[in-house]
């Protein structure tokens, strides 16, 4: 597999920082130094940052070895002086109070890059807009990047391809540039805010789709599910403004078909313990945490219905996670809806 840039000349390399030293960000530190940016990852706690630079995240990714252009600090201003790409990667659901302290501390050309997926809850703002607010940044400085990125393949090299996205075209070229390697291909596109939505609902998606598995159904009903889940991120999509071709890419389909199948996936999982008859809080205990799916549900609900749009499927999720219903009446409820044709704005069949 060939990356984008292999034909474009590679600006000199500039050290980054990436702040989250879980998983997918250290995987992404990763990408970075093999493409010839060192990178140094901020870790909040302090035997996390110095098993990084003794090369090594077993805890995140096991049997990986780290490149030496990888350290890491649990200073997190240290961590992004004099970086000229920021790459965020924490939970959504915090990132507005880890990123604050940074307000005024990047340099004035640094590009800030999401790798976060979902919708801040109470504000219902994507992350490049919570990150906007927090370091006080204009969108022009602002990148995504989204896609089937499953952060273990990804560790041991297996073939992937990605989206970057930005308002401008050459800040998404510039960030591809940055992350393009043999194994790791980044597509470019300027439709910020329909690849946040899709990395954003897709994990609520994939939480149905583990119920969905829990409850011991098969490929149709998980198909089902995965199908007019992506009607739903369409339909929300389309109603904000975003690029309707975009949800058939690969931050839309492409990132749902990978979160909603894997057993790498932590959101269907988590659902999928859900539908065994596990409780949030004893999912939760299973997963080590609580998947970002849950957390963001009802904030990507309440978006939805601010805009008068139609998402059962979530309403379903967000109903089980809140306790309001059963997973057997969330079942019931969907399969009891009107019938209609399957368009994303069809109506319900007189």
């Amino acid at each position: 597999m060939t990356a984008t840039a292999a034909a474009q000349p590679q600006e000199p390399a500039r050290r980054a920082a990436v702040i989250g030293a879980g998983a997918w960000g250290t995987t992404f530190a990763r990408l970075l130094a093999q493409a010839g940016t060192p990178a140094v990852v901020w870790a909040r706690r302090p035997e996390l940052a110095e098993e990084i630079n003794a090369g090594t995240n077993t805890r995140y990714l096991p049997g990986i070895r780290l490149p030496e252009t990888v350290t890491a600090t649990t200073d997190i201003r240290a961590a992004v002086a004099g970086a000229g790409l920021v790459v965020a990667v924490v939970p959504a659901q915090t990132a507005r109070s880890v990123l604050a302290p940074l307000r005024g501390a990047l340099d004035d050309d640094a590009i800030v890059v999401s790798l976060m997926k979902g919708v801040e809850a109470g504000t219902g703002l994507r992350m490049s807009q919570v990150i906007a607010e927090a370091l006080d940044l204009p969108a022009s400085r602002i990148a995504v990047i989204s896609g089937p990125n499953l952060a273990d393949e990804i560790a041991a090299g297996q073939p992937t391809a990605t989206v970057v996205a930005a308002a401008d075209e050459a800040v998404a070229a510039r960030v591809a540039a940055l992350c393009a390697t043999g194994t790791f291909r980044p597509y470019t596109n300027t439709d910020v805010l329909g690849v946040e939505l899709c990395g954003a609902v897709k994990n609520v998606i994939a939480l149905a789709v583990g119920i969905t598995a829990g409850r011991g159904f098969g490929d149709n009903s998980k198909a089902t599910v995965i199908t007019r889940g992506l009607v739903e991120i369409t339909r929300l999509g389309i109603a904000l403004g975003a690029n309707p071709e975009t949800f058939a890419g690969l931050a839309g389909m492409g990132d749902l078909v990978a979160t909603c199948s894997s057993p790498l996936s932590r959101n269907q999982t988590f659902g999928r313990r859900l539908g065994e008859g596990m409780s949030v809080a004893e999912a939760a205990a299973a997963s080590r945490g609580v998947a970002e799916g849950a957390k963001s549900a009802r904030a990507v609900l309440d978006l939805a219905t601010a805009h008068g749009v139609d998402m059962p499927i979530t309403a379903g999720v967000v109903a089980v996670v809140e306790g309001a219903a059963t997973v057997e009446e969330v079942n019931d409820a969907l399969l009891s809806r009107p019938r209609k044709a399957e368009g994303v704005n069809a109506a319900p069949l007189a």
